[in-house]
């Protein structure tokens, strides 16, 4: 019998973080059926031309056609089957700092996107970014300006570093909390805004490091 293939438009022009398109990409992909086609228009922004079809040969769809259009680009990606993956990632992230969460939130998000396995070791300082209400800011002199800068990194599609740490929760990745890191910054398990996060040390991720292909330090 025929088949019916169903395209879906999704717009996200207007921002430039190619892990923010490509989570939106992935999440519409998910409820869709294979061999439906998703319609993307993103800003005519040179990382997209690289970045979306790495993403889509990495994760096993298509990537029908891409063309410039009057205000941005157009990318038509038909859903592909699932493409086994047996790659994994540690990484290690240390600070607490706005622009310092940027570099290792940014690299477990494209792993996670890419149905990499990922492992998030989140130590020193980095433990409060995990607690209710904690809001990054940037260091220095800058400090003041902290609510300015997360405004505008938010246009562009940098979202808060907790929302970026309950995508990769939800993506599967999997988040460890240092124990002594916890004691001496007096974060509460109570105070998470994840539930059931491992309380672990060095020598427990030190064995999971020596099983995974990529790693990632902050």
């Amino acid at each position: 019998m025929p088949t019916t293939t169903t395209t879906q438009p999704l717009d996200r022009r207007g921002k430039t973080i190619t892990t923010f398109v490509v989570f939106d990409a992935a999440q519409r992909l998910e409820s869709m059926q294979q061999g439906d086609v998703l319609e993307l228009l993103t800003d005519d922004f040179e990382p997209f031309e690289h970045d979306l079809p790495a993403w889509c040969g990495a994760v096993g769809h298509r990537l029908i056609e891409t063309e410039p259009i009057a205000d941005g680009r157009r990318f038509v990606i038909e859903k592909g089957p699932p493409a086994p993956k047996h790659t994994a990632a540690a990484i290690v992230v240390s600070s607490e700092g706005l622009e310092e969460l940027l570099s290792p939130l940014g690299f477990a998000l494209a792993a996670a996107l890419e149905r990499i396995e990922v492992h998030l070791f989140v130590q020193g300082p980095a433990v409060r970014v995990l607690t209710r209400g904690y809001r990054p800011r940037l260091s220095g002199w800058a400090r003041p300006f902290s609510r300015f800068a997360a405004a505008g990194m938010a246009k562009t599609g940098h979202i808060p570093a907790q929302d970026k740490l309950r995508q990769l929760h939800g993506l599967g990745a999997h988040i460890y909390l240092c124990g002594p890191s916890m004691e001496h910054f007096k974060v509460q398990e109570r105070d998470l805004i994840i539930d059931g996060i491992p309380m672990i040390e060095y020598l427990s991720f030190m064995a999971i490091m020596e099983q995974v292909e990529i790693h990632l330090y902050s």
